[in-house]
């Protein structure tokens, strides 16, 4: 086998499929089955459709929201707005990820779905990888991705550094229908210890997804009280939370959101989305990253099977793209959640952005990048 995709997330079936349409054998594992719902805020920037549409895969046919416009609310209910100036589109990760894996097969990617990774080796002599699954198989392949999201066990086996950190972050999603909620707009609501991003996705739904801390929860002791008793003091929150319906009856949730630097190359699996790095969801462009990254890895993995780079090269040349792509952003991303981390602060931070409107488009063009 050529290439082995570890997850088969949105990073995952992107960069399996551009590999499977340059004509290599590739392979996915997934510990689900598709189509399903991922915590996620579900905004893309247009910046991914020239890419997109060269795979063959325009999410037009999905009947994405257009997003246009930004909104920001204080914990106290103060609102900024703003112009996207590329503008973005709202689909759902059920939706765009079951799309992506049915193009995956149609171009004859190998999925091993219900099924994880237990251990991968390196050996040198045969410059290849050997991939064992939970269920007792070893898969070999010449280069492997990791695509696995956020945090998964095989962090632990690699040991990298940043799971062995406790993360104070969890996420919540929910699918709503909110009549009358602009589907133009993607709003971002600050609470105490946290933010939850609003935006339309198909068939007139939106996606609510908040950040908030382990100890919000763990002080309030269910989601709906953390709901109730924190995210609606802020009054546009509440407004939310009071007259949307929910579509389903139980919220998606993910524990130990960490977003502490990670490096892009582990033990020779070239990583990409979440798993090389992951964005503050303040700045929504995380889904966009991700498919840049399978990108840069796809063409960084074409050139070292075609025989044009020798291995220590195609990591070399991975790394630096990605960090060059990607290691600003981060950092900026950083930075903000910084400035939103308390009420007292958020409110002086959207007090005087309110009345520097350029601050505010710099802010998201060093977050998001160019159509690639």
């Amino acid at each position: 086998m050529d290439i082995l995709l570890i997850g088969g997330g949105l990073a995952g079936l992107a960069a399996a499929l551009d590999l499977a349409r340059r004509g290599y054998q590739v392979a996915v594992v997934e510990r689900k089955q598709y189509p399903f719902h991922k915590v996620c805020g579900e905004y893309v920037s247009n910046e991914v459709l020239p890419y997109l549409r060269r795979l063959g895969a325009d999410p037009a046919e999905l009947g994405p929201a257009a997003i246009s416009r930004f909104l920001l609310s204080s914990p106290g209910g103060r609102t900024l707005s703003s112009p996207l100036d590329l503008g973005g589109f709202g689909v759902s990760r059920y939706v765009l990820d079951d799309f992506l894996y049915r193009q995956g097969v149609a171009a004859g990617v190998v999925f091993h779905l219900k099924n994880t990774v237990t251990d991968v080796t390196f050996d040198p002599a045969a410059d290849r990888h050997t991939v064992t699954l939970a269920d007792g198989r070893t898969l070999t392949a010449r280069v492997v991705l990791g695509t696995y999201g956020k945090r998964a066990n095989l962090d632990r086996q690699l040991q990298r550094p940043f799971f062995a950190q406790r993360s104070p972050y969890l996420g919540v999603k929910y699918h709503l229908h909110l009549p009358g909620f602009p589907r133009d707009v993607i709003a971002l609501h600050n609470f105490a210890d946290g933010y939850a991003g609003i935006s339309a996705i198909e068939e007139d739904k939106l996606c609510f997804c908040y950040l908030s801390s382990r100890q919000n929860l763990k002080d309030h002791g269910t989601i709906p009280a953390l709901e109730r008793e924190v995210l609606a003091r802020n009054p546009r929150l509440r407004e939310i939370l009071d007259a949307a319906e929910v579509l389903y009856p139980q919220p998606e949730v993910i524990n130990e959101i960490s977003f502490a630097p990670k490096q892009p190359v582990e033990q020779h699996i070239l990583m990409v989305g979440d798993a090389a790095g992951l964005i503050t969801p303040l700045c929504g462009n995380g889904m966009a990253m991700a498919l840049h990254g399978a990108a840069l890895a796809a063409a960084a993995a074409d050139v070292f099977l075609a025989g044009r780079t020798s291995r220590p090269q195609l990591e070399t040349d991975y790394a630096r793209a990605w960090q060059t792509q990607f290691g600003a952003r981060l950092r900026v991303g950083r930075a903000v959640q910084q400035l939103f981390g308390g009420p007292l602060l958020s409110e002086a931070v959207v007090g005087g952005l309110r009345h520097w409107p350029g601050a505010v488009r710099a802010l998201m063009r060093r977050t998001h990048g160019q159509p690639f």
